[in-house]
């Protein structure tokens, strides 16, 4: 009598290369030197991206809680996606504390499923603003901006570009530890420059060298992304919130001035420069933007939004600014506040919907579809999420 259980995997048989004869894989061979998933016991869903799902989850054998991610195979016809091999491929090189952990690669039970299994971060701070009932003090943003430039200066030092950094991708832990994650668009920087596509980061992220068609990058482009995260957590909305290339452009032009080949030299050569007709504004509005910040604050402002990609500041530039030696000091990680789990919540209200026998389409009748998508997730939030690309007069709503 067969003893194999419905989910038992069907054996593999492989063929030698040395003798040409087919031979069967030992069960406890089939995975190589990875685990098994079956070794993770899924909590619930905490988020979904454009390269995988994530999971929070509990080593059964350590008893550890990790983040897993299930690699997106949809579309794939010929193995491991391009995106995913370049993630753990960098991720595998890469050990800070700012910087999200990739402990190992796990598998199921077919080719097609592929987890990876990551240090585990409570919150995302895209969530985090989102459900916040009052902003970040002063001392707490030096606190986490400290924190992203330390893990950027780490992955620049080792000639890694991020290329995607928004606040939905920095993770912060309940102790205060914030990390850097979603290496999908990553990519190792050297001598002789490469070029590369332009159309990376989040549109509200992305630099004005890429939107105006460079294929040249450096850790310039992260670090434009970094200036409007730090304004994005003084203000407690995006700073550059474009529906559109043309818009984006144009909300910098307003908030910067127009750019010149005086100001950025070789401006003028750049692909897309003929193809948009800029507005004509020769004012940098940024200080009565953020009216209430120190000089000190300004300065690193303005060197983080530099035209030109070669003048803007790096990350360790930053990390010396007199703004973050005066007063505010910034506080410690420790001593950040701690917030409700939200990204859990949607997995308490799917175990209390089976608990219940309810289907999800029959939720949806009842409490309509944000209910079922799990909780107190905001639209905007969702479309953050995906693209990044929203109305200029969204706000964050306060909870």
């Amino acid at each position: 009598m067969d003893q194999r259980t419905e989910e038992e995997p069907e054996p593999i048989t492989l063929k030698s290369v040395k003798d040409f004869k087919w031979f069967s894989v030992p069960q406890s061979d089939r995975f190589g030197a990875c685990r098994s998933v079956r070794e993770f016991e899924k909590l619930n869903r905490i988020g979904e991206g454009t390269y995988g799902i994530v999971y929070r989850a509990r080593d059964t054998v350590t008893g550890e809680t990790v983040a897993l991610k299930k690699v997106r195979m949809d579309k794939e016809k010929d193995g491991l996606p391009i995106s995913s091999l370049r993630e753990i491929t960098v991720l595998l090189r890469l050990r800070h504390p700012n910087v999200v952990e990739l402990k190992e690669v796990v598998v199921g039970s077919h080719l097609l499923s592929l987890f990876l299994v990551m240090s585990y971060c409570e919150q995302d701070l895209a969530s985090l603003l989102d459900h916040m009932q009052s902003p970040f003090t002063e001392a707490q943003v030096k606190c986490i901006v400290l924190q992203v430039l330390r893990g950027l200066e780490y992955l620049h030092h080792n000639f890694i570009l991020h290329r995607d950094l928004k606040v939905s991708n920095l993770l912060m832990t309940d102790e205060g530890q914030v990390k850097i994650a979603d290496f999908g668009l990553a990519r190792s920087a050297g001598l002789p420059v490469r070029p590369m596509t332009p159309r990376v980061v989040t549109l509200w992220y992305r630099a004005p060298e890429l939107l105006l068609g460079s294929v040249t990058q450096g850790p310039a482009v992260d670090m434009w992304a970094m200036g409007c995260i730090l304004a994005e957590l003084l203000l407690h909305k995006p700073l550059l919130p474009g529906a559109s290339e043309i818009q984006q452009l144009d909300l910098i032009v307003q908030l910067l001035g127009s750019p010149n080949d005086a100001i950025w030299p070789g401006f003028s050569r750049l692909p897309l420069v003929g193809s948009y007709s800029l507005r004509k504004q020769p004012y940098n509005n940024l200080k009565s933007r953020f009216s209430w910040l120190s000089e000190a604050g300004h300065r690193l402002l303005n060197t983080l939004f530099m035209y030109q990609p070669q003048r803007r500041a790096s990350a360790a530039d930053c990390l010396q600014s007199s703004y973050f030696k005066e007063k505010p000091l910034p506080c410690e990680p420790e001593l950040m506040p701690t917030f409700p789990h939200h990204r859990n919540q949607r997995g308490r209200a799917e175990v209390s919907r089976r608990s219940q026998g309810t289907s999800s389409k029959a939720q949806e009748k009842v409490t309509g579809p944000q209910e079922r998508r799990g909780g107190p997730r905001s639209e905007k939030e969702e479309r953050r999420r995906s693209v990044g690309d929203r109305g200029p007069g969204a706000k964050r709503k306060k909870v």
